[in-house]
């Protein structure tokens, strides 16, 4: 396994609760003369959802049930049926139910994001300098990534047209 001393100790802190402090483009930068080619391929082409690396099958069997998860809760508050038909983990269904209850979508992201921060941590474990570390910091800047796309101007602009539209909709009628 290869030791990245260098380049895991020169990467800035990244944090559920801060900012991101650099592009997942500038990590890979970073990365690109650092790793090996078969590593950096799996980093250049990962996702939340991939299979393939160190540290990430165990990332993928979590991220599965944390969607399968929030995809039941999210069926049976609108009333549709879903199966239930998986392997239950009672603290993720507990802060599925917590993120749903909470008063608006980004401070249920950020729930979510805390959880699965806390998680990447878990299984970064005792990890020092190597791909496990790297590959955990990788998932995390991909998490802030989606968080930061959610704009909040863009948003209430959004619902405001589909109010709007929705209000003429009952007016002509």
């Amino acid at each position: 396994m290869a030791s990245y001393h260098y380049l895991t100790a020169s990467l800035p802190e990244v944090r559920a609760d801060g900012d991101m402090p650099l592009t997942y483009k500038e990590f890979l930068k970073l990365c690109q003369s650092n790793v090996s080619e078969k590593e950096y391929a799996l980093l250049e082409s990962l996702t939340l959802d991939s299979t393939e690396g160190p540290l990430i099958e165990d990332w993928a069997k979590f991220y599965g049930m944390l969607t399968k998860e929030l995809n039941y809760q999210r069926s049976i508050s609108l009333g549709k049926s879903c199966s239930s038909a998986y392997d239950k983990d009672g603290l993720i269904s507990q802060v599925v139910a917590s993120a749903l209850a909470a008063k608006n979508p980004l401070e249920a992201e950020r729930i979510l994001l805390e959880y699965e921060f806390g998680q990447l941590d878990q299984l970064v474990g005792l990890h020092m300098f190597d791909s496990h570390v790297l590959f955990g910091y990788a998932l995390k800047l991909k998490l802030l990534e989606r968080l930061t796309s959610f704009e909040q101007t863009r948003g209430k602009e959004e619902f405001q047209g589909l109010f709007e539209e929705l209000q003429r909709r009952v007016y002509s009628l």
